[in-house]
C-alpha cells in the first residue's frame, strides 16, 4: 500500500512541477502571431513527455499551457489548449519515452506532436474566428514556432542525455507503464 501512495505521490509532484515549467516557459516571451503567440512551451512539453512519459507529458502540456493562456489574456484559446497540448504531450510521451534523442522514433514522435499542435491550432482558430482562411493563414507561423521548439528541444535533451541526466533504454521515470 506504502508503495502505491509513493508512486502517486511522485506522480502528482512530479506532475505539477512540470506543469509550473511548462506554464512559465509559454509565459516568459510571447512573440505575436496570426490568431496568437509563438513561445518556447513546446520545447518543454517535448522534453518532459521523453524524460517522463505520456501520462505526465499529457497532463503537465495541457494544464500549463493552458494556464498560460488564462494568465496571459488569451482565455479564450485555454479549452482548445488544454486539448490540443493534452495531446501533443501524450503523443511526444507514447513515442518518445526511454528511446535516445537522435533515434528514428523520437525524430517521428516529436515531429508528429509539433505537426497536430498546428492543425490543432490552425482549426481552433478558424472556429473562434469563424474562418477557415484565418485558421490556415495562422499555419505558416505555427510551424515555424513548432521548428525552432524543436531545435530547442534536441539542444536541450542531447546535453541532458551527453551529461547523464537522462539514461536512454530504459524507463527509469516511467509512472505509465
Amino acid at each position: 500500500m506504502e508503495h502505491i501512495v509513493e508512486k502517486k505521490t511522485l506522480f502528482l509532484c512530479r506532475t505539477a512541477v512540470c506543469t509550473a515549467v511548462i506554464c512559465g516557459a509559454t509565459m516568459v516571451i510571447q512573440i505575436p502571431i496570426p490568431l496568437g503567440y509563438a513561445h518556447l512551451g513546446d520545447s518543454c512539453i517535448l522534453l518532459v513527455s521523453l524524460l517522463f512519459g505520456w501520462k505526465t507529458g499529457a497532463v503537465a502540456a495541457g494544464m500549463g499551457s493552458a494556464l498560460a493562456d488564462i494568465l496571459t489574456g488569451y482565455p479564450q484559446w485555454a479549452v482548445f489548449t488544454l486539448v490540443i497540448k493534452g495531446i501533443q504531450g501524450g503523443m511526444a510521451g507514447k513515442l518518445c519515452h526511454g528511446r535516445k534523442t537522435m533515434s528514428g522514433m523520437t525524430a517521428v514522435g516529436v515531429s508528429a506532436a509539433i505537426l497536430e499542435m498546428a492543425a490543432g491550432y490552425a482549426a481552433g482558430g478558424a472556429i473562434l474566428s469563424g474562418s477557415l482562411a484565418a485558421g490556415i493563414a495562422s499555419l505558416p507561423g505555427l510551424l515555424l514556432k513548432g521548428l525552432l521548439n524543436l531545435v530547442i528541444f534536441y539542444a536541450a535533451a542531447l546535453i541532458l542525455e551527453k551529461s547523464g541526466v537522462y539514461k536512454t533504454g530504459a524507463k527509469t521515470h516511467e509512472n505509465d507503464a
